[in-house]
């Protein structure tokens, strides 16, 4: 058995209570007790129990995350700052995928109970009518990128919106009509909300110019598709925006394996602003969405709910993507 409470008590010649406030971060002990309490620790290589730990304090720790899936960079970078905000912070994270569908999602979302202090959850199947039926009632919660949290869960998202509607403009503006869109998956928030601000700078830039749409679920594979097929037609569009980079990384390497040149045969957009976008040829226009950031706003608006440092009132945030200009639009 290895070095328990009450063995650090006895060699620190204090009460097992003294230990257990500074083992919780209570204010009660002086500065001085708390500095020899954790120096006794160390000599004796003491492991505070985790489960003994939750039991006392009703916290484990630990934080859920609920994500669409893990592969790709925008979900790699999205983790990097959510796993970087809860490092700094102590807290570990237990991370799952939702590949499926409603089911999928509250069959994960049950794993979850008993084990986190709160979660952050990205999932076109979750809203706050979900996430009452499935969850605790004043377990803290915070939606990515949802739109469907009502004013009982704090949110953050993108203007996805004005962002898609932002670039339509830059492409109009560089001379280009015929503007064509690969969509996400219908389902999915963010999606909808740059297909809505494609649809809506298409009518205010270009009036009487038909829109262009094409689907995708954005992979790869489903830019890839769209690149192939626009290069076996003699009537191509101008322009090709995605509704995410993976997309339009796919259909440039389609459109270009097809001896089209970008942007002098079609211009190219995505969004998101992955670290791979300016390292293709050419470097790819696309919408800068603050990944990393949203990841870390996320973990500190979730610790301010758990901690109650806060109102406790559900909130929500928008933050401004940016228009990055690059060589494959001018």
């Amino acid at each position: 058995m290895g070095v328990t409470i009450k063995d650090v008590a006895q060699a620190a010649q204090v009460s097992v209570a003294s230990v257990s406030r500074v083992l919780n971060g209570h204010d009660t002990v002086t500065e001085e007790t708390r500095d020899h309490i954790l120096a006794v620790m160390k000599k004796l290589r003491y492991v505070p129990h985790v489960g003994a730990r939750s039991l006392s304090t009703s916290l484990t720790d630990t934080v859920g995350v609920l994500l669409p899936d893990l592969y790709g960079e925008f979900f790699s970078e999205m983790i990097r700052g959510i796993d970087g905000a809860a490092r700094s912070r102590g807290l570990h994270l237990l991370v799952a995928s939702l590949h499926g569908d409603a089911d999928e999602a509250a069959a994960a979302i049950r794993t979850m109970r008993g084990r986190v202090d709160g979660l952050i959850v990205m999932s076109p199947h979750v809203d706050a009518e979900f996430l009452s039926e499935h969850l605790p009632e004043h377990l803290p919660i915070v939606l990515l990128n949802n739109g469907a949290g009502g004013s009982q869960y704090s949110s953050l998202s993108i203007d996805n919106y004005s962002a898609a509607a932002q670039m339509v403009r830059h492409l109009a503006g560089c001379g280009h009509k015929r503007i064509a869109f690969i969509t996400g998956p219908k389902l999915n928030f963010e999606a909808q909300e740059r297909l809505r601000g494609y649809r809506a700078a298409m009518a205010e830039m270009l009036p009487g110019v038909p829109e262009q749409i094409f689907e995708g679920d954005f992979s790869e594979e489903s830019g890839a598709r769209v690149g192939q097929q626009l290069a076996a037609t003699g009537e191509r569009p101008d322009a090709l925006f995605a509704a995410n980079d993976m997309m339009a990384i796919g259909a440039q390497l389609a459109l270009t394996q097809a001896g089209l040149s970008i942007p002098r045969d079609i211009a190219l957009a995505g969004f998101d602003d992955i670290p791979i976008a300016r390292y293709v040829s050419p470097a790819l226009t696309t919408v800068r969405v603050p990944i990393a950031e949203l990841g870390v706003r996320a973990l500190e608006r979730l610790t301010e709910l758990v901690g109650r440092s806060g109102d406790g009132a559900a909130s929500a945030q928008t933050l401004e993507a940016e228009l990055v200009v690059r060589g494959s639009s001018k």
